[in-house]
């Protein structure tokens, strides 16, 4: 029997074709894959098959009967990956640094065996390396004037495209969207705003003008084509995309996952003006019986007329908006934001927006085949958070959107 899996080493945001051969017609198998991230906590995911009349199969075309997923779903091995029964539940497979591969383990068991028991005897392996990095991809740690963060640079002259690129409220430094997108052709800045070196340790006020300063860098830059840069952001990134494009003349396209149309938690400066924080009301927060927090109701109302202050003036901006939402993000109301800005921006007599709205999805709508977490440990409160989302919908979201993000960043960048 063997395994083989191509290609053997690849991008991280490509598919790989999976075939087995050599099995009895008919003959049923159970296929694993199995990894560890930087600091060996250990993931895995399971798929029942059943060769065909030659003894072969190809995950391409042929269906799962069980386990993680069902269906014909080349990539499910890879988007069902999660920690092993052993490990700390909720946990999210993500590379911490970009230059090494995240290396896969495909096997092969005899039998169709149960979640969480013991699988059959291996009849075959092979490892697979998902890459973030193409060869040529320059990576530049950054500290110019105020700005933190990381600048990947597509090989070649340029001049290129360029994106600064931002996660949510767990902070730090998150690059491996960034390194995939100078993989891609983008000069992509991966830019922390707290929780990282010298900038501050928590989210209690933000000021505008560091991600100015960022926008400007990277505008200046001689690889980056101008005139304007763009922007993604994930949930607090999205946000502060929605504020950057609105203020800042630098930024001519914004892609905004998961966000919310108001400034929230921590208050917003830029010169003379304050964009207060929405706040989140802890007492709204339901807690279930396995301990795992629903945060969905626990933001003000943007639309209460108290909290007018907080809108984000999206109608200001003289550039272009890609508004990506999960419907079912239990995070929160982020299909309700999104509507709330587009309203705003019709009301204006503005059709400079697109929206990609995933029947299915949860949260995080990440890169292709990153796996699914419907509920994932929060770095600030320490707690697990539900994220919502069906697993499959939610892969089909990531693969569906990471194409039209950078369709939108060409047509808006040139």
């Amino acid at each position: 029997v063997s395994v083989a899996v191509s290609p053997a080493a690849g991008l991280a945001d490509e598919r790989v074709e999976t075939r087995v051969a050599g099995l009895g017609p008919g003959q049923a198998v159970t296929l694993r894959a199995v990894a560890a991230d930087e600091r060996g906590c250990l993931f895995q995911s399971c798929a029942h098959y059943q060769a065909d009349g030659r003894g072969e199969l190809h995950l391409g075309t042929d269906a799962s009967h069980g386990g993680d997923y069902t269906g014909v779903e080349p990539m499910g091995l890879f988007w069902s990956l999660a920690p092993a029964g052993m490990e700390r539940p909720y946990q999210r497979l993500l590379p911490r640094s970009t230059g090494a591969p995240m290396k896969v383990e495909m096997l092969v068991h005899e039998g169709h065996s149960r979640r969480g028991a013991m699988p059959g005897p291996v009849m075959a392996k092979a490892q697979v390396e998902r890459w973030f990095t193409a060869p040529g991809v320059r990576r530049i740690r950054l500290k110019e004037g105020g700005v933190r963060g990381s600048l990947f640079l597509p090989p070649g002259d340029g001049p290129f495209p360029g994106v600064i690129d931002m996660y949510g409220d767990e902070g730090g430094l998150v690059e491996f969207r960034s390194s995939l997108l100078a993989t891609r052709g983008f000069a992509a800045l991966s830019l922390p705003y707290f929780d990282f070196e010298d900038l501050p340790k928590v989210m209690k006020e933000f000021k505008l003008e560091y991600f100015e300063e960022a926008a400007r860098f990277l505008q200046r830059h001689p690889k980056v084509k101008g005139p304007g840069v763009g922007v993604i952001g994930t949930g607090k990134g999205a946000e502060l995309a929605l504020s950057m494009i609105t203020f800042l003349p630098e930024v001519v396209a914004a892609v905004c996952i998961s966000g919310c149309s108001s400034n929230t938690v921590a208050d917003l400066h830029y010169g003379d003006m304050t964009l207060p924080g929405l706040r989140f009301d802890m007492n709204k927060v339901n807690v279930s019986d396995t301990g795992v927090f629903d945060t969905f109701e626990a933001l003000d109302d943007p639309m209460n007329p108290a909290n007018s202050p907080c809108t984000i003036p999206v109608e200001k901006a003289e550039g272009h908006f890609l508004l990506v939402v999960g419907e079912d993000d239990r995070v929160w109301k982020s299909s309700l934001y999104a509507e709330l800005a587009i309203g705003r921006l019709r009301q204006h007599g503005k059709e400079n927006f697109e929206l990609l709205s995933y029947p299915g999805a949860g949260h995080r709508i990440d890169p292709p085949s990153t796996p699914f977490c419907q509920v994932a440990v929060d770095r600030v409160l320490g707690v697990p958070v539900m994220g919502g989302g069906e697993s499959k919908a939610h892969a089909r979201a990531q693969e569906h959107s990471w194409g039209k993000i950078q369709e939108f960043l060409r047509l808006h960048l040139g």
